[in-house]
């Protein structure tokens, strides 16, 4: 076993760092929180007094896993707002999926309707799925982590997936395929083209729209008739806004924009060529947060 000095080892952490994230956005869904996840990571790492790591990987999956699942725990303890009550954080990317930082943190383009799914799993369901099935973690490196054994892990780890798969249809993976819907979208909307809508929505759709707390958190509609029926709201966003395509969670999307100003962020779920799901963000000050400088130019 080898014994890291300081300085070597904030040198190898900075090199988990993408991977470290990555995790974190996946347990939390936040933007961040993750970055706070790692923070605490690397607070519990340099400060171990067993320095001896045989696989430093390993470890700080396991040790973000353990800090992640205790932000969701605390979550729950406080009684804060329910993050299923509010769209997760989006992670835009240009459109040629060139931007390296996002790349990293969204290898397996996990998107916003995934991701709202993970919200509604128990904590320790999340964790199981996440590192085993996003990860490729063991169960028995998972089992510490929840405290239960590798067999109970791996029957938290199904739970979830059973959940996921029923409610998430999986994306068509053909990015250009994609991106022709949603230019579709836009050209029924800007010309208020009911029926061209309604031949774009998958009969099941599900719209997901966050405008924040001021305007009554996160509203949900389902149906391609009920959503259809919000042509009026699509027609004005998309005459009086500037639109942007980009990358929204590794998937074709837009970013709007008045007057220079972020006005909301649409990530659209494709599949079988028919929208499945629209996760629109809209509210102002999680808007502000966000780098929209990747699709601006």
């Amino acid at each position: 076993m080898t014994v890291l000095p300081p300085e070597t080892l904030a040198v190898r952490f900075e090199e988990h760092r993408s991977h470290l994230k990555a995790v974190a956005y996946r347990m939390l869904g936040s933007l961040t929180e993750a970055e706070d996840a790692i923070q605490e990571t690397w607070l519990r790492l340099s400060g171990s007094d067993d320095r001896r790591i045989d696989n430093l990987g390993g470890w700080l999956t396991t040790a973000v896993g353990r800090v992640c699942l205790d932000m969701l725990r605390t979550r729950k303890r406080r009684g804060e707002e329910p993050l299923e009550n509010r769209l997760p954080d989006p992670v835009i990317s240009r459109e040629d999926g060139t931007h390296p930082e996002q790349q990293a943190l969204l290898a397996d383009s996990v998107g916003l309707a995934l991701l709202v799914v993970l919200e509604s799993l128990s904590p320790a369901e999340r964790l199981a799925f996440v590192l085993h099935d996003m990860f490729g973690l063991s169960f028995e490196e998972i089992a510490p982590i929840v405290d239960r054994t590798p067999g109970t892990a791996k029957k938290l780890a199904s739970r979830a997936r059973l959940r996921v798969r029923g409610a998430t249809p999986p994306p068509d993976p053909d990015r250009s395929g994609q991106r022709r819907v949603v230019d579709a979208f836009l050209t029924a909307a800007r010309g208020g083209d009911l029926e061209g809508l309604l031949t774009l929505l998958d009969p099941d759709v599900v719209l997901r729209a966050d405008g924040g707390v001021l305007a009554g958190g996160l509203r949900t509609i389902r149906g391609a008739v009920a959503v259809a029926g919000q042509l009026g709201t699509f027609e004005r966003m998309a005459t009086a806004a500037t639109t942007h395509p980009a990358g929204v969670n590794g998937f074709a999307g837009l970013v709007n924009t008045m007057d220079g100003q972020p006005f909301s962020v649409m990530s659209f779920t494709i599949t079988e060529g028919r929208i499945a799901a629209i996760d629109i963000l809209s509210d102002p000050e999680r808007l502000a947060g966000l780098d929209l400088a990747v699709v601006e130019g």
